[in-house]
C-alpha cells in the first residue's frame, strides 16, 4: 500500500512545485511505483510535467465526475493534473457532507497500484489542503532560508495539529526541507541553525542549493533528472528522495 506524503507551504515561492516534482521523479527513478497529484490551480505541477492532456484531473475526479485515471510520464511515475476549476471546488463543496475526506475516497481503489503518492498542495490553507492532510500519512513542508518563512510556520503548524487532533490521527512532520540554500551566505546559514534549534531531526539533512537547472527544467517541461542528470538541483534531490525512504 503506498505511503501518501502531502507537500505543503501556504507562501507561495518556497520551490514547494519543484520540491514535489523532483521528489517524485527520483523515486520513480530509484525504482519505486510512484503517483503524484496536482493539487494547485495554478498547475505548475502539471506544466512542470508538460503534461497537456488534462480531461481527467484533481477537480472532477474528487467531485466524482470522471474516474480516476493518470497521466503516465514515465512506466513508474504517473501524474494526475489539476484544473483551473479548482479554484472554485472550496465554494461548491461546502454543504458536501464528508467533505475532507474526498481525496481519500478518490485513492481508496488505487492504494495498491503505488509505493509512494505525493499530493503538491495549493499555497493556501482551506479545504483542499485539508483534503491532502487526512488522507496523508506525513507532510513535509519546503522552507526558504528567510525570516518570514519561520513565521508563517506558525500558522500552518496551527492547521496541522487541528487535522491530526480531529481529522487524520496517524498525521505526521514528515520534515523540513530548506530550498535554494546558499552555503556562502550567513543569513542562509543563521536560518538553517535556527530551524535545527526547533524542529531538531524533522530538519533534513539534505539542503536544496540554488541551481539554474531547477528552473530550466521547468521551464521546460520536464523534471531535472532528464534535463541536467549532473547537475547540483539533481543530486541534491537525489539526496532528499533517498531520506525520505528512510522516514
Amino acid at each position: 500500500m503506498g505511503k501518501i506524503i502531502a507537500f505543503i507551504n501556504q507562501k507561495g515561492g518556497v520551490g514547494k512545485t519543484t520540491t514535489t516534482t523532483s521528489v517524485a521523479a527520483a523515486l520513480a527513478n530509484m525504482g519505486h511505483r510512484t503517483l503524484v497529484i496536482d493539487l494547485d490551480g495554478q498547475c505548475n505541477l502539471t506544466t512542470s510535467f508538460g503534461v497537456e492532456d488534462m480531461t481527467v484531473n484533481s477537480y472532477n475526479t474528487m467531485k466524482g465526475e470522471k474516474p480516476f485515471k493518470a497521466v503516465e510520464i514515465y512506466p513508474k511515475l504517473h501524474v494526475l493534473p489539476s484544473s483551473l476549476d479548482l479554484s472554485a471546488f472550496e465554494l461548491e463543496m461546502a454543504t458536501e457532507p464528508g467533505k475532507e475526506y474526498l481525496l481519500k475516497e478518490l485513492l481508496t481503489p488505487v492504494l495498491a497500484r503505488y509505493d509512494y503518492i505525493l499530493w503538491d498542495c495549493s499555497p493556501n490553507l482551506g479545504l483542499i489542503s485539508v483534503n491532502a492532510l487526512s488522507a496523508a500519512d506525513f507532510y513535509i513542508i519546503p522552507l526558504l532560508p528567510h525570516h518570514l518563512s519561520i513565521q508563517g510556520l506558525t500558522k500552518l503548524m496551527e492547521v496541522t495539529d487541528k487535522v491530526k487532533r480531529r481529522i487524520n490521527s496517524k498525521l505526521e512532520l514528515g520534515g523540513i526541507v530548506i530550498t535554494q540554500y546558499n552555503n556562502h551566505k550567513v543569513l542562509h546559514k543563521d536560518i538553517a541553525e535556527v530551524i535545527k534549534s526547533h524542529f531538531g531531526e524533522k530538519l533534513f539533512s539534505t539542503f536544496i542549493r540554488e541551481n539554474i537547472s531547477l528552473a530550466e527544467a521547468t521551464s521546460s517541461g520536464t523534471d531535472v533528472f532528464r534535463y541536467a542528470p549532473k547537475s547540483n538541483g539533481a543530486e541534491d534531490y537525489l539526496s532528499l528522495a533517498q531520506e525520505i525512504t528512510n522516514i
